[in-house]
């Protein structure tokens, strides 16, 4: 990623790189996902420039909500002068414990401050999640039927039905 960075820095439009390669693909898929990294560098800039909305992930901690606040002014600058169709999808809450008054305050602050921008799904801790990262796979593939894997179904189709396509099945 730094290299790639590296590269972009005296391209003309270094910004739009992105943009012009989802372009092409557009047709082809209903949705394109791109993961980006959590510093605001060429890379993610790239990614928010070529992006009809952003989903946010917010892990229920405290300094969560502090970041919250930098990205959303991020977001504001980058629909100013680069994006102005980039829109907010929603935020999703996630490394939730139950067991924990600080998740559940975060949780509280966020529903209050966002509303209907928050999800309803969120993804709880899960060491199942972790060990499928560490062995290259996704949850699905890894263990299908765990706590993580299921929150993350839910979260797909949540978004779809947000997305206004219809979704015949339900996972629980």
């Amino acid at each position: 990623m730094v290299g790639a960075e590296i590269e972009l820095v005296n391209l003309p439009e270094r910004e739009n790189m992105l943009n012009k390669q989802v372009r092409k693909l557009m047709a082809k898929y209903d949705f394109i996902i791109i993961d980006c990294p959590p510093s605001l560098g060429l890379i993610t800039l790239n990614c928010l420039c070529a992006s009809n909305s952003v989903l946010i992930p917010i892990q229920c901690e405290y300094f969560a909500l502090e970041g919250l606040a930098k990205l959303m002014n991020t977001i504001r600058k980058v629909q100013n002068f680069h994006n102005q169709d980039l829109s907010i999808e929603g935020l999703l809450l996630t490394m939730y414990d139950s067991r924990l008054r600080l998740s559940n305050n975060v949780i509280e602050e966020v529903k209050t401050h966002f509303g209907d921008m928050v999800f309803d799904t969120i993804i709880q801790r899960n060491v199942r999640l972790s060990e499928a990262t560490g062995f290259g796979k996704s949850i699905i593939k890894y263990d299908a039927n765990c706590r993580g894997a299921i929150n993350y179904l839910n979260l797909a189709k949540e978004f779809i039905e947000k997305n206004t396509l219809t979704v015949d099945t339900k996972y629980e």
